[in-house]
């Protein structure tokens, strides 16, 4: 039968239907977008087609320019990404660093403050004195300046810190900061560095040219940094060399991804090392990317160093003008937004990829579907830093150092009560006590060790009675505790144990990302318990084992290590006990 012979059949009358009570939707779904809003971020950032992994950018560059993120600029950019609005909505509102506002009942937005000052709250800052600076802050600076709590800044060796802005104020004063403010200081500059031609005019380069032309091999590099036994130093510590053969052992395409999201509190060695010589740290990253045959390069770089993302903006456009060896992969610089737990290198992928920034549940490892899906080689700062030398100098020189049978050297972020804090570097295996003595000038006049953090917020608390434990893998865990990113914060005879431990605590609650439950309600429960005046302890107890057993990500596991260890080395200072 052709068209032509199909037979038209009459439509069958029907009882008219009863008006709906619905009304007829005239628009999408969702707020309406603002044509001014839209021509705003049109003229912000152009016209051309917006990425959904840069969506964290895009939210950057509003929050810089408006002071706020206003629901109808996040409207407007959804339509541009082709994203739904709860989507770009839940990006925005994980990060600390965005200030997401509504209208208010005239349709208006709220005026950003005119400046915003924040105060490092972590575990050193309150030791120097953190808690006077957020009392007395507000009245000096006035309604105009808001001042806000802020975790760990990574500027430790100076507590306490304020941040004006994006200026940081060490050993700030309640006086310092106002005349910070009064002066507008709002932006950090690096201090001298070694740039890329000072860098290149000391022999730099030549290891990533020589494996570039064939001079050396990718198994013999991978064959060196076995052989050194060099670790992860950015926490995990799991073998360099091993991490390499298994990315390249994946099919291509490979990416890279480094981690300079150093948020444990009382850590800032890879903060240090930038600062001074960034470019040891990016050769040591594209020699790494040879290697492994990556395809391109994701640097990932807390917000908080706003003074570090200036220096690499830098230099990586110097060197993308005049590339030190053919063939480099493309390299982008991305921004953090405030967030602890993209330091965990499945939540940082997450972020580079625009999305919120949850730890992956695992297997399969980031070695294996990492960014965008593909296998990926993910590094922290410190470890790339050290690759040159490594393979220069070889597997022996690495290994040659360390103490207490421990090989290798370690740079420990060492704050609190000693008299030269900073970045040591020292050999592994080092224990607090040489630490102290041979690196750090002493104890500060007045003090006398009583206990130690070992690895940061998440490695535990060690009384005196262990400062001669070597410092370094595998050395710290019988007792309860682990060296993670060797973020050594000094305590003494002057400071509580118990109020240091609230102190941890509540920055577990503050950082979890709130995916699973055992984390997101196990430290808001534990924070609440330990703000009792009497404590009991079998429920702090039995909440820990929990967290310890059902959270997905070390946040969560690592979270009752403070406690378990104040139960373990200082009962005495629990504030009383109830018996279940």
């Amino acid at each position: 039968m052709t068209a032509s012979t199909i037979p038209i059949v009459p439509a069958i009358p029907t009882d008219p239907q009863p008006p709906s009570r619905q009304r007829r939707r005239e628009a999408p779904k969702g707020r309406r977008v603002d044509p001014l809003r839209r021509e705003e971020l049109r003229a912000l950032l152009g016209d051309g087609e917006l990425r959904r992994d840069r969506l964290i950018e895009y939210l950057h560059a509003i929050n810089d320019r408006y002071g706020q993120l206003g629901m109808p600029h996040l409207a407007a950019l959804a339509e541009r990404l082709r994203l739904s609005q709860t989507e770009v909505f839940e990006v925005a509102s994980f990060y600390h660093h965005f200030d997401v506002v509504r209208e208010d009942a005239q349709g208006q937005l709220p005026a950003p403050p005119q400046l915003t000052v924040r105060v490092c709250d972590g575990v050193a800052c309150e030791l120097a004195g953190a808690r006077e600076l957020l009392a007395r802050l507000p009245g000096l600076l006035g309604r105009e300046v808001r001042v806000i709590p802020a975790p760990c800044v990574g500027r430790c060796e100076t507590a306490p810190v304020a941040v004006v802005h994006q200026h940081p104020v060490r050993h700030a004063t309640p006086e310092s900061v106002q005349a910070a403010v009064a002066r507008n200081l709002r932006t950090h500059e690096p201090e001298p560095y070694t740039d890329l031609a000072a860098y290149q005019a000391a022999g730099g380069y030549g290891l990533l040219r020589e494996c570039t032309s064939g001079q050396r091999r990718a198994e013999a590099v991978i064959a060196t940094l076995e052989a050194s036994s060099l670790r992860g130093l950015g926490g995990a510590g799991f073998p360099a060399g091993r991490k390499w053969r298994s990315v390249l052992a994946q099919p291509a395409p490979r990416l890279m991804a480094v981690n300079l999201d150093e948020g444990e509190p009382g850590t800032f060695k890879d903060r240090w090392f930038l600062e001074r010589d960034p470019h040891r740290f990016l050769e040591g990253m594209l020699v790494a990317a040879w290697a492994v045959q990556a395809q391109a390069i994701y640097i990932y770089l807390r917000d908080e160093y706003h003074g570090c993302r200036a220096l690499l903006q830098r230099e990586l456009a110097a060197l993308a003008a005049t590339p030190p060896a053919p063939g480099l992969p493309p390299i982008e610089l991305r921004r953090g937004a405030g967030a602890y737990i993209c330091g965990e290198e499945s939540a940082m992928i997450e972020s580079i990829e625009g999305k919120r920034g949850m730890p992956r549940l695992r297997p399969p490892v980031v070695a294996q579907v990492g960014l965008f899906g593909r296998p990926t080689l993910q590094h922290n700062f410190e470890t790339l830093y050290w690759v040159r030398d490594i393979v220069e100098r070889g597997a022996d020189w690495w290994a040659g150092h360390g103490r207490h049978g421990r090989h290798g050297l370690r740079s420990y972020s060492v704050s609190g009560r000693v008299c030269e804090p900073g970045v040591k570097l020292a050999p592994a295996g080092i224990t607090l006590r040489e630490l102290v003595d041979e690196y750090c000038g002493g104890m500060a006049p007045g003090h006398e060790l009583k206990a130690y953090l070992p690895g940061g917020a998440s490695g535990g608390i060690l009384p005196a009675r262990l400062a001669d434990l070597p410092l370094d893998f595998d050395t710290l865990q019988p007792h309860g505790c682990f060296i993670g990113s060797a973020a050594i914060v000094v305590l003494s005879q002057q400071d509580s144990i118990v109020e240091v431990a609230r102190n941890l605590m509540r920055f577990f609650e503050h950082e979890s990302c709130g995916q699973c439950t055992p984390c997101r309600n196990g430290t808001a429960k534990a924070s609440l318990l330990m703000k009792e005046p009497v404590w009991n302890r079998a429920l702090l107890a039995e909440l820990g084992q929990v967290m310890r057993d059902a959270s997905i990500c070390g946040l969560g596991q690592a979270a009752p290590n403070p406690v378990d260890c104040l139960v373990r080395y200082f009962p005495d200072e629990i504030p009383g006990e109830v018996r279940s």
